[in-house]
């Protein structure tokens, strides 16, 4: 009797790991196939805007006024970004093919800058003009390339997830029909040079790298560590660990792990090796009921931020989420704002403690700028904005345009109807540079019992 319950139950107990078996198996399937739809989708839609900027760049060289041109180039512009968006969904993060997406992004560059300008007053130049035949050769090239691998995929049935597989193995020979395909692109693009887009454009090779305005000597693990308790304010009843990191990177760190052993807080930072600079760290605790406000709290951030060596920083922003303060500082400049130069501060509302820090922005922008005084006056840029919006308060302020430059500019901040913007115009030209709309406060809806 008892045996023959044991054998039931053991049936039981087969058929069900059976079944479970089989569920796992179904659902595993279930994922591999919406993420090989997903890849399948991402490279034909890429093909697809290969083919559209070809044509695109190509009708741009038969216009020659400005009502067509200029939208003709922003369509370039769109084009191109959205192959990038392509190309990032691809499983290609271990696969070379960085030649290939910098000529995406300088072929997005070079249209944006050309589509913005008044080409009435400055029309192409013949330089420029020969930079689009170039550009158009150029894309033909990928353009036969993708649909090849293209052709390939769709006759042989290829699946995407064998490329991922393919590349996350290091001991499997990389020689996946699709990787060598997108091999022979990358090869294409490299084979083309240094394109010259013409006198105003900056090659994204240009750009500046990160934390290079950096000073101080290399510091130590011991230091890293003081660094850790000095932001923390655990005491000397702590465990640490930390670790080297940010070997290939632009600029190495330390990783700093601290518990403190009474209250059993963790927090993590980041600290650069070059001078020892905390990029972030957090603080990981409950935040328990509000006890101080948010105007306290700002304060307390800022005696933190003083207390640490950095100074000039005016508030620019406050928002609370539940029981936390957030604060946004950035640099003045004998007056001037400073936008690239962020800080970010969190505070706990239930005893002002610091609860999170965050510098990597003002790490990476920080340096004492020469600011010249702009060419055009307050009363000049106004003219330029919408007469509907009433002007609250204005300033002069450094931001980062589209173009990814520095750039000085008017902010004015202002209302129209029951809503807040802040406008930036360059100082120099007049240009609006960036409109934002500030967020209104969130209305509180009472529970319904």
């Amino acid at each position: 009797m008892i045996r023959g319950i044991l054998i039931g139950v053991l049936a039981l107990g087969v058929a069900g790991t059976a079944f479970w078996g089989y569920q796992e198996h179904r659902e595993k399937n279930a994922i591999l196939i919406n993420a090989e739809n997903n890849y399948q989708r991402a490279f034909h839609d890429l093909s697809y805007q290969i083919d559209l900027l070809n044509d695109k760049i190509g009708t741009t060289l038969a216009m020659n006024s400005r009502t067509s041109l200029s939208p003709a180039l922003a369509e370039v512009w769109k084009i191109t970004s959205q192959a990038h968006s392509d190309v990032g969904q691809l499983p290609l993060t271990l696969l070379p093919f960085n030649k290939t997406e910098e000529f995406l992004a300088q072929i997005g560059d070079f249209s944006y800058r050309t589509a913005i300008r008044d080409l009435d007053k400055e029309p192409l130049s013949d330089k420029e003009y020969n930079t689009l035949k170039d550009l158009y050769a150029q894309s033909a090239d990928i353009q036969k390339e993708l649909r090849d691998v293209q052709h390939t995929v769709i006759s042989k049935n290829l699946r995407w997830m064998d490329v991922e597989l393919a590349l996350a193995s290091e001991e499997q020979p990389l020689d996946n029909t699709i990787i060598d395909g997108f091999k022979t692109v990358e090869k294409t693009v490299e084979s083309y040079g240094e394109t010259d887009f013409g006198p105003t454009f900056v090659s994204l090779k240009k750009k500046d790298d990160l934390y290079q305005y950096l000073e101080g000597d290399e510091i130590t693990k011991e230091d890293a560590e003081k660094t850790a308790k000095k932001y923390t304010g655990f005491g000397e009843n702590v465990k640490i660990q930390v670790t080297d990191n940010g070997k290939g990177a632009d600029i190495g760190f330390y990783s700093v792990s601290i518990l403190d052993k009474k209250s059993k807080i963790e927090a993590d930072m980041d600290i650069t090796k070059k001078g020892g600079f905390p990029i972030w760290f957090i603080v990981s605790r409950d935040v328990e009921d509000q006890k101080i406000s948010l105007n306290d709290a700002s304060n307390k951030a800022i005696k933190f931020l003083k207390e640490n060596n950095f100074e000039n920083l005016d508030l620019f922003e406050s928002s609370q989420y539940d029981n936390i303060g957030v604060f946004t500082f950035v640099t003045n400049e004998n007056d001037v704002r400073v936008y690239p130069d962020a800080i970010h501060v969190k505070v706990a509302l239930d005893n002002g403690k610091i609860i999170g820090f965050s510098a990597d922005d003002y790490l990476k922008a920080h340096h004492t700028r020469e600011i010249a005084k702009p060419t055009m006056t307050e009363d000049e840029v106004k003219k330029e904005i919408n007469s509907n919006v009433k002007i609250m308060e204005q300033n002069l302020a450094i931001i980062i345009n589209d173009l990814n430059e520095e750039v000085l500019c008017y902010e004015f901040l202002g209302t129209l109807g029951d809503d807040t913007y802040r406008i930036f115009i360059n100082a120099n030209s007049g240009t609006e540079e960036k409109v934002e709309k500030l967020q209104n406060a969130e209305p509180i809806y009472e529970d319904v019992v």
